[in-house]
């Protein structure tokens, strides 16, 4: 597939990309702040480890009764969630510290949800980053026919309902992931793009299946044999874990850009995008709540989408810093700031978004 290219005639949109990148920039040097992680993040990270951890821990040397386990499963799921929103994220877009070996660390953490980086990096930090909602280009958008996230993906009859069986599905997020990463990587090497990632395709394939392996062994294999539980009772858990942090996950994900206002355009016939990059990413891209306290604090910062596509080598412990500034030079020139004032609007949006592409074919 031909790649996309983006450019832009208006003087405008360079002159506000211009401009965003040097007035961030020049917040972090004259108030001498390192745009990578601290103490904050370094604090985060322990938490969201024994939210995962701590409650597997008991598990495995507690006597406990088949609710409360199942209480375990359901904060082991929170935590895979936290870890994979607030550690892995930043340490994937090596942002997390100034520090390679400190970045792929974070990053591995993402074998807590059974995966590891490889695919992460290509379908997200790649294909989603660069190609924020063109259709076929970011799999975010693209890849699940069940449910049409996109006004350019095929409509069938059954999305007329979508915003209805939408939700429960989503927490089918990590199971996918954990289930259909060897097909997926399998398709990468076949392409090529393994390697244009500087990584070995026979290599990458081999740890990706010793990852899984092994994590199967101990989230399924320990509890087997440290607990009294039958098998299908830690497999119960098992789901109950992924199906938490998947719809967690997903549902997030799905509110900064499946939402009303977020634009969703097709290349010309010359594979071209007629927008600066940036603007791309500001029209593509959306904002929500900003001020939701420990709920910012634990998706983090994804509620700050607009900050963290146009700046994804900043640590999003900095991105209500630097939100003030976008918005207030993407208003200077005219172009609009997706923001949905709660979490709740931006889950109406969602749903409202989700109802219009069931129905809805773009001529």
């Amino acid at each position: 597939m031909e790649s996309i290219k983006f450019r832009s005639d208006n003087n405008n949109e360079q002159k506000f990309a211009r401009e965003v990148r040097k007035r961030v920039r020049s917040y972090f040097k004259d108030n001498n702040i390192s745009t990578y992680g601290n103490f904050k993040m370094y604090l985060k990270t322990v938490i969201m480890l024994g939210v995962y951890l701590i409650p597997f821990i008991i598990l495995l040397t507690v006597p406990l009764s088949s609710l409360v386990a199942l209480v375990m499963a359901v904060l082991m799921g929170i935590g895979e969630a936290g870890i994979g929103m607030s550690v892995m994220h930043d340490g994937a877009h090596g942002s997390y510290s100034s520090k390679t070996w400190v970045n792929k660390l974070m990053a591995s953490t993402m074998f807590l949800l059974g995966s590891n980086t490889t695919n992460w990096k290509i379908q997200h930090n790649m294909n989603h980053h660069s190609f924020t909602n063109i259709f076929n280009y970011d799999t975010d958008i693209s890849t699940i026919s069940v449910i049409r996230l996109c006004e350019h993906a095929p409509l069938k009859n059954y999305h007329r309902y979508q915003h209805l069986y939408a939700f429960p599905l989503y927490g089918l997020m990590t199971f996918v992931r954990l289930f259909g990463e060897i097909s997926v990587l399998l398709e990468y090497n076949r392409k090529g793009i393994t390697k244009k990632q500087n990584a070995n395709p026979s290599l990458e394939l081999v740890k990706l299946i010793i990852t899984k392996v092994i994590y199967m062994a101990l989230i399924i294999g320990l509890p087997l044999l440290l607990t009294n539980f039958t098998f299908w009772q830690i497999l119960i858990g098992f789901v109950i874990l992924h199906t938490t942090a998947g719809i967690i996950m997903s549902t997030v994900f799905q509110m900064a850009h499946v939402v009303e206002g977020a634009y969703q355009p097709l290349p010309d016939e010359n594979n071209v995008i007629r927008n600066d990059w940036v603007v791309h990413q500001l029209r593509a891209t959306s904002d929500f709540g900003r001020k939701n306290g420990l709920f910012s604090w634990y998706i983090g910062g994804l509620d700050f989408q607009i900050e963290h596509h146009l700046f994804q080598n900043i640590c999003h412990i900095h991105y209500s810093a630097i939100a003030p500034i976008i918005q207030g030079t993407a208003k200077e020139y005219g172009f609009n700031y997706n923001l949905k004032p709660t979490v709740f609007h931006a889950l109406a949006s969602h749903f409202r978004r989700l109802k219009e592409l069931g129905r809805k074919k773009i001529q």
